[in-house]
């Protein structure tokens, strides 16, 4: 793990749950929440494929797909935990 790919996943995650919390109103959990949940999902998601997928996906390709993917999963997660709870 090198930290110019960490870094990478962390922003690319940012970006990757704001447009998350753009595109499904519903699980948005404010423009801040989203970069924040965002970043660490980018960075979690992002190391956890780095350590699967092994060379499959690797360099910035891997780094920017998985941080942006990770970012979207953990933004919707937890504007559905959110919503959840908010009914309850």
């Amino acid at each position: 793990m090198d930290l110019t790919g960490l870094l990478v996943q962390v922003i690319s995650g940012a970006i990757g749950g704001s447009a998350a919390g753009a595109a499904a109103k519903d699980y948005s959990v404010g423009a801040l929440g989203n970069a924040i949940a965002g970043a660490i999902g980018g960075g979690i998601v992002g190391q956890l494929i780095g350590t699967v997928a092994g060379q499959a996906v690797e360099g910035w390709v891997g780094n920017i797909g998985g941080g942006a993917i990770g970012g979207v999963i953990l933004t919707l997660l937890v504007g559905l935990v959110r919503n959840y709870t908010q009914k309850a």
